[in-house]
């Protein structure tokens, strides 16, 4: 495993990201890992994060495309964060966009936030994770009512590896039912390969006990195709 995705993993510990315990996902299932976002809070949290983003999106897509949308509402820290980086590690300046959640009848009218999306753009789209494989079903209408434009590929921060719709997870049918390439900073079995039974900070952060948990939940959840 790259040193970068080992210290993405103790980055999301650190500031209270990944959890693991007894939560529910927004597809209704019942997990014991929990990963949020929202828990990024201060701006140096974000430039980190930022970065980890940019090296996964130059190395699946590059930075030879156009727009990088984040849908709203946490995607939208995430596509200023990540297109800052970007700039500031490859050079390349890429404009960020997000969407409101509903139209903006006055002012800077619309339901875009940062940059117009025009014909013929490239864009890559940027979340927190995908459990079911559900949001991308919200975002591609979005961008395509924008005009005749070319979505490249999805970028998560964690695949959590479980089916989406059916028996395959949500990344590879993401790819099957809309032609996007996908890719993730880390997936859940390097988080599981990199704290299972390590000492970290004092602590170990998963046990036998938490292992053994998170073998159930794929027993029942996990992809066929080993994603």
């Amino acid at each position: 495993m790259e040193t970068y995705k080992k210290e993405f993993i103790e980055f999301m510990v650190d500031c209270g990201v990944l959890k693991f315990g007894d939560f529910v996902t927004k597809s209704g299932r019942k997990t014991p890992f929990f990963v949020n976002t929202g828990f990024y809070r201060t701006g140096a949290q974000l430039r980190r994060l930022g970065q980890y983003y940019a090296r996964a999106i130059q190395e699946k897509f590059g930075v030879d495309f156009d727009v990088l949308f984040g849908p709203a509402y946490k995607g939208i820290p995430l596509t200023v964060a990540a297109t800052m980086a970007i700039s500031e590690m490859y050079g390349a300046d890429i404009r960020y966009c997000s969407n409101r959640k509903e139209v903006k009848d006055h002012g800077d009218k619309g339901i875009l936030l940062g940059s117009p999306i025009q014909d013929g753009d490239r864009i890559v789209i940027i979340e927190d994770v995908t459990t079911a494989g559900t949001s991308i079903q919200e975002t591609l209408p979005v961008l395509k009512a924008q005009g005749d434009v070319k979505p490249l590929g999805l970028c998560v921060s964690v695949d959590r590896m479980e089916r989406g719709q059916g028996t395959k997870s949500a990344l590879q049918e993401i790819k099957e039912n809309y032609g996007l390439e996908t890719t993730a900073i880390v997936t859940m079995a390097e988080v599981v390969e990199h704290l299972y039974n390590r000492e970290y900070k004092g602590k170990i952060v998963i046990d036998d006990t938490l292992k053994k948990a998170i073998d159930a939940y794929y027993a029942q959840y996990g992809a066929e195709d080993g994603r």
